[in-house]
């Protein structure tokens, strides 16, 4: 499980493993096509678990899922975290809510 951020309202994590650090990579950036069936994220901000299939995701570097609605109303081609989220989770001493 990788860890999200929030940023422009959407929870924003990488999806693919960087190598441009190491000297003389064979590749720059792998994906994970073939490797995993689903991404699992978690956002301290929302305090919320994300369980994607990687079928949902562009695998170029980033994915993002709408935490706020659009500014311009779009509804097609968005992924928005409601329909991902599988659990509210209290981790490092912040509290859930309960929705109540």
């Amino acid at each position: 499980m990788q860890d999200g951020a929030t940023s422009r309202g959407a929870v924003r994590f990488a999806v693919c493993s960087t190598y441009g650090h190491h000297p003389k990579p064979k590749v720059v950036r792998r994906d994970y096509r073939g490797d995993v069936d689903y991404f699992a994220v978690y956002c301290p901000e929302t305090t919320a678990a994300y369980l994607i299939p990687i079928a949902d995701l562009p695998l170029k570097r980033q994915a993002c899922l709408r935490v706020d609605p659009p500014r311009n109303n779009q509804r097609e081609r968005v992924r928005f975290a409601a329909d991902y989220e599988i659990g509210r989770v209290a981790i490092g001493g912040l509290r859930a809510s309960s929705g109540a």
